[in-house]
């Protein structure tokens, strides 16, 4: 990077307009002072174009005495300080001098890509997770270089695409969440999160409530909601949920007027996080309301709300979008995600800035994110989405992933208890399954059940979230009724095994389930020494054979792998003559 003064307001002026008719953009401090940054994708073409551009901007009487000193003689070398220049090697690790070819490369990427489930394989029934289908269609655009290779920065008269894309994407999030006003600056689901409390406290704060600093989260809430919170320098308060998962209403209403005017937010999830939705939601909003607090709806399970209802119509002031889940951005692995926020016509002006481009509300708060519309190139994946699905289609969208879910439920219940169901008897767009009676009669948990969905090819739902000892499964709109059976199946040939267990028909202590899952190598062993057949363990179904998954590894300890993190870098020994 390059910092440099021309000392003049002519010269900088005549610098841009040379620049930009050459389609360069380089960053302008005020009157006088430019920076310029450079990169591996920086060609001599473009250096040569750039002295160029300096030399004509200071063919000028303004720019002589900057002319003056800028000389052919002088010497432009960098002397670096001793202490920042690396002494020891780098990039030791086999990995970067194996795969001397594209051939080789490719072939390692893919045999890294083996060893996983994606939906590539099989359904990834993750509960609240929403792993839909990402098509080629919606994720070309991302590839475009008119797109990839704009810069955050760039002046906004120079990314008109882009913000027609902004423009479109914002007004459909507004009529889907009935909202006046949408920021796609935040960067994941828990930023947006952070990005609508903070809004919702500067909102209190230009109305001379500084003290509301209290917000009501249930029992039930998602872990990032409390964390969230706690970073926007809130008081949490736990609001107790009933034996169905709902917000106990009459806890609420001691809460709320236990803390009265210090009441700053409830964080509310619609569908709840166990998959129904909440019957009395309109009731709880109103008394927060009635109490001068606002209301903050996750929008974590926006997939059984899109189109059918909205957070607007249940009484939220706020919600973030999760477009890494309903709006089909992929996830997983930490990226990208994208969680901008709506917000209600009070809340608007406090919309998150951005130092370096205008953006927000005329009350802006601070940049929740270094790009003032967040990874703004994956947004063009929910363009293409909502686009192409249309109300409609989004509406269908919605009621298919609702049908999945309940069809996955009717189909089971007579193998598995699901926990949570509204009065009707229908969950909503995911339900949960419970496993906790099988640890006693069967020595079986849930996460036996998950490694051994791996031997029948599929990826594990959620394990023990909301609630301990259950799995949680959504299996979204994406998914066939082909897929939902193989599912299923599996599944029903699981609580055969289980019950298996029960009757004393397989070993308690050595069975599928406990040793799931199967390695080809296990499988391939000369001694076979389980009391099952190699055959029950790889292929307890017919309809395995022909797309089998080998899982890379067998059984390992979950808890103490996530508890002592093991790199597959070589021994730290090796880098002892390094640090020497």
């Amino acid at each position: 990077s390059l910092h440099l003064s021309l000392g003049s307001s002519l010269v900088t002026r005549r610098l841009r307009e040379l620049a930009e008719a050459e389609k360069f953009n380089f960053r302008y401090f005020g009157d006088f002072e430019i920076g310029i940054c450079l990169d591996e994708t920086t060609t001599d073409t473009d250096v040569e174009t750039m002295v160029n551009l300096f030399d004509r901007a200071m063919d000028s009487p303004e720019a002589k005495p900057l002319a003056a000193v800028l000389t052919e003689e002088d010497d432009w070398s960098v002397e670096w300080p001793e202490n920042l220049v690396r002494q020891s090697d780098f990039l030791n690790h086999p990995v970067f001098n194996s795969y001397r070819s594209e051939l080789e490369m490719m072939r390692y990427l893919k045999q890294l890509e083996r060893k996983d489930i994606g939906l590539d394989t099989s359904m990834i029934p993750l509960g609240s997770c929403t792993m839909k289908l990402t098509s080629a269609t919606e994720l070309i655009p991302v590839t475009w270089k008119e797109f990839s290779d704009v810069h955050p920065y760039v002046p906004v008269e120079h990314a008109a695409a882009y913000h027609q894309v902004f423009a479109e994407l914002r007004t459909a999030l507004c009529v889907i969440t009935g909202f006046s006003a949408v920021s796609l600056q935040p960067n994941s689901g828990a930023q947006g999160e952070f990005a609508g409390l903070m809004v919702i406290r500067a909102y209190h704060q230009a109305r001379g409530d500084q003290q509301r600093d209290v917000v009501l989260i249930p029992s039930s809430a998602h872990g990032t909601n409390p964390a969230s919170a706690a970073m926007a320098g809130m008081k949490i308060v736990i609001v107790k949920c009933d034996d169905q998962g709902n917000v106990d209403i009459s806890d609420l209403g001691k809460r709320v007027t236990e803390f009265g005017d210090r009441l700053n937010a409830l964080m509310i999830t619609y569908p709840s996080t166990h998959g129904v939705f909440e019957e009395s939601v309109r009731e709880i909003c109103e008394l927060v309301h009635k109490h001068g607090g606002q209301v903050y709806m996750d929008g974590a399970n926006m997939n059984a709300q899109v189109g059918i209802t909205s957070p607007a119509v249940i009484g939220a002031d706020v919600c973030h979008l999760n477009l890494h889940k309903t709006f089909a951005i992929p996830h997983g692995g930490g990226g990208p995600g994208m969680g901008p926020i709506a917000v209600a016509e009070h809340l608007s002006p406090y919309l998150p800035g951005h130092a370096m481009v205008k953006t927000g509300g005329d009350e802006a708060i601070r940049s929740v994110a270094a790009g003032p519309w967040g990874s703004a190139s994956v947004l063009l994946i929910s363009h293409a989405y909502v686009c192409l699905l249309g109300a409609e289609g989004m509406t269908k969208a919605t009621q298919v992933a609702m049908l999945n879910a309940n069809y996955i439920k009717s189909k089971l219940r007579a193998h598995f208890d699901v926990l949570y169901a509204g009065e009707n008897g229908r969950v909503a767009h995911e339900l949960i399954f419970d496993l906790r009676p099988f640890r006693e009669s069967a020595g079986v948990t849930e996460q036996d059940v998950a490694k051994r969905l791996m031997d029948f090819g599929f990826h594990a739902p959620t394990v023990s979230f909301p609630v301990q000892g259950t799995l949680m499964v959504e299996p979204t709109e994406s998914e066939s009724k082909i897929e939902l059976d193989r599912f299923c199946n599996a599944m029903m040939k699981i609580r055969e095994e289980i019950q298996a267990i029960i009757d004393g028909a397989a070993d308690r202590n050595d069975n599928p389930l406990l040793n799931a899952p199967h390695t080809a190598e296990e499988l391939t062993v000369t001694d076979w020494n389980h009391p099952y057949s190699r055959q029950e363990a790889a292929f307890p179904l017919s309809s395995v054979r022909g797309r089998k998954y080998w899982p890379p590894i067998s059984r390992i300890d979950d808890a103490y792998g996530d508890r002592n993190l093991i790199c597959a870098c070589p021994p730290v020994d090796s880098y002892d003559d390094g640090a020497e």
